[in-house]
């Protein structure tokens, strides 16, 4: 898929469906369900590793970005820069790992340079303050060659007016909502992949968690009754 190809669905109105992935296998699945763009975030390091906040290296999102890559034939591949690496020679890096775009959360100036330089960018903003300045500063990171925007924390009064205001598409991560053109969510939140869906009580559209952990615990029980595994022919 094409950046023009999600311009055309802005234009006519239909959806964008974005996912965040971190490994072949989810990458994969999530293209096969029919996920427009495939997201490697820096979330990993939180979300899968157990780092701290920032803690990332970008040789660790080389590695993650490459293995979104493998997974993903036909959807656009986007890749998030760490803020403390955000430079065009980092840039590079990720797009000759296999993005077709990088992912920054910084101002128009880098997005200008990385832009000029060849490689598209998904420029990430937040909501919270008024409308009139989202607007500007959506209208900011366009004009300095942003390909896409992620308006997170928009709100509907904001994010409806952000997304007339750009002839960008407007996803949204956190906080977003059908008022833009499309969404942008964790694979692992949806389907409930994180140990802490264990005990939530938030509905979802899967719990794999659970699933995983009445796999795992029946497998204990049939290797210490000393019974033939499911799934594995007896020698």
């Amino acid at each position: 898929m094409a950046l023009a190809a999600l311009q055309q669905m802005k234009r006519e109105g239909r959806k964008i469906v974005a996912v965040v992935a971190w490994d072949t296998q989810i990458a994969q699945i999530a293209e096969r369900a029919g996920a427009d763009l495939v997201s490697v975030g820096d979330s990993v390091g939180v979300n899968l590793w157990g780092q701290n906040e920032g803690e990332i290296t970008l040789d660790e999102m080389l590695v993650v970005c490459k293995a979104v890559r493998r997974g993903v034939k036909r959807a656009l591949v986007s890749c998030d820069l760490p803020p403390r690496f955000v430079s065009v020679e980092n840039a590079r890096r990720l797009a000759a790992a296999g993005a077709d775009m990088v992912k920054v959360e910084a101002g128009a100036d880098a997005v200008r340079a990385i832009s000029r330089a060849g490689i598209p960018v998904f420029a990430e903003f937040h909501g919270g303050r008024r409308v009139d300045e989202l607007v500007s500063e959506a209208k900011s990171l366009e004009a300095a060659g942003a390909a896409l925007l992620d308006f997170r924390h928009s709100g509907a009064e904001a994010g409806a007016a952000v997304v007339r205001a750009v002839s960008i598409p407007v996803l949204g991560g956190l906080g977003g909502g059908p008022w833009l053109d499309g969404r942008l969510r964790l694979a692992h939140a949806a389907i409930g992949y994180a140990a802490s869906a264990l005990d939530s009580k938030a509905e979802g559209y899967a719990n794999v968690a659970r699933i995983a952990l009445e796999a795992l615990t029946a497998y204990g029980d049939d290797v210490r009754a000393a019974r033939h595994l499911k799934g594995q022919r007896p020698a």
